[in-house]
């Protein structure tokens, strides 16, 4: 879990590139940009509002030979030992990303590179290096006084309430690559930015995987459970299944199944489902792990436990405390209606 309100801009260095195909060339600052108390809040929200927006999803520097051939992990691992020396390294991290710029769709833009400190990692203070990349330009109206009028003026600059491209790399395990969250927010050059230029690979840590894991049971809930039982059932599976995990610090595949299946023939069809969909949830040897609460918190609001039905009527489950739709929910089929009912048991109405 990352804590970037309190993060500090200790350096920074502007540069820019072009795209190579287009003969465009680059540009590298002599010197760092020197702050001062007017740009330093707007421009450090510019850099880490999206990383505080989106999921934590964290990536590690990653080569196919060994991590010590990623140029971008020395280049980390030179700023970390001697963080003076930030703006030398700057100008070779800008002129790395200038030689992946070759393909016409890279858009050229300004570079940053930042040095930041008194960040929180997992409840740690730590240090952390920042790459971030603007590209989109976007049209905006001064106005000046001219004699006796108001004169309107366009001009071209970036919008700094959206971030296209950054990264965030912490100084936390190092001999594995990092921990290092991403934001891309123009998708058509993906590979361009985390493959290409970062050379980084998803970090399977315990957010990882508690969260693709229960992606895989939401997914297996509305592909078997529900064909096979009902939109009860396939409801009551993610309800048990989100209160195995909010219940455990570690996951044990073979108790959850006896936690959450109650029809022993879906056991056999679990494992079949995970055999074949395993690999695009990258759960594939995952039998343990430590669970991850802030995961569980976050599936909580993702994952839907309501029964719509088709007489405009919803019934919505508790995730909180599962057992009351398992001991006052019953389904049933009336031969006179010749309709199904649910029969919901209670003691008195809530007045909020």
């Amino acid at each position: 879990m990352i804590n970037l309100y309190n993060a500090h801009i200790d350096s920074l260095s502007i540069h820019r590139v072009g795209n190579k195909s287009r003969n465009e060339n680059i540009f590298l600052s002599a010197q760092p940009f020197q702050l001062n108390d007017e740009i330093t809040p707007l421009i450090k929200e510019y850099f880490l509002k999206s990383f505080r927006e989106k999921e934590e999803n964290y990536f590690q520097f990653s080569n196919e030979v060994d991590i010590e051939f990623n140029p971008l992990y020395e280049i980390c691992n030179r700023i970390f030992d001697n963080p003076q020396g930030i703006h030398e390294e700057s100008k070779k991290i800008t002129t790395l990303l200038f030689e992946q710029s070759a393909h016409p769709h890279i858009k050229s833009g300004e570079v940053y590179v930042v040095f930041f400190d008194n960040v929180m990692l997992d409840n740690e203070k730590t240090n952390a290096i920042g790459i971030f990349k603007s590209e989109l330009k976007h049209d905006f109206l001064q106005f000046q006084e001219k004699e006796s009028i108001l004169e309107m003026i366009i001009q071209q600059g970036i919008n700094l309430n959206k971030l296209d491209k950054g990264a965030l790399i912490f100084n936390r395990n190092r001999e594995e690559g990092y921990k290092i969250l991403s934001v891309d927010s123009n998708k058509y050059d993906t590979k361009y930015w985390l493959e290409n230029f970062l050379g980084v690979d998803v970090l399977a840590d315990e957010n990882f995987n508690t969260k693709k894991y229960l992606k895989f049971c939401q997914n297996f809930a509305k592909d078997v459970v529900l064909p096979a039982e009902d939109k009860k059932e396939e409801v009551m599976f993610m309800n048990r299944s989100v209160d195995y995990f909010a219940k455990n610090d570690e996951f044990e595949e073979t108790a959850f199944l006896n936690s959450v299946i109650d029809n022993p023939a879906l056991v056999p069809e679990f494992q079949n489902y995970k055999t074949e969909k395993a690999p695009k949830y990258k759960i594939e040897d995952l039998t343990n792990f430590p669970i991850s609460n802030t995961a569980v918190s976050a599936a909580r609001k993702s994952i839907k436990n309501t029964i719509n039905l088709d007489t405009n009527i919803q019934i919505k489950m508790d995730f909180i405390n599962p057992e009351s739709a398992e001991k006052f929910v019953e389904k049933g089929w009336d031969e006179e209606r010749q309709m199904y009912y649910y029969l919901v048991y209670f003691n008195k109405e809530n007045k909020s």
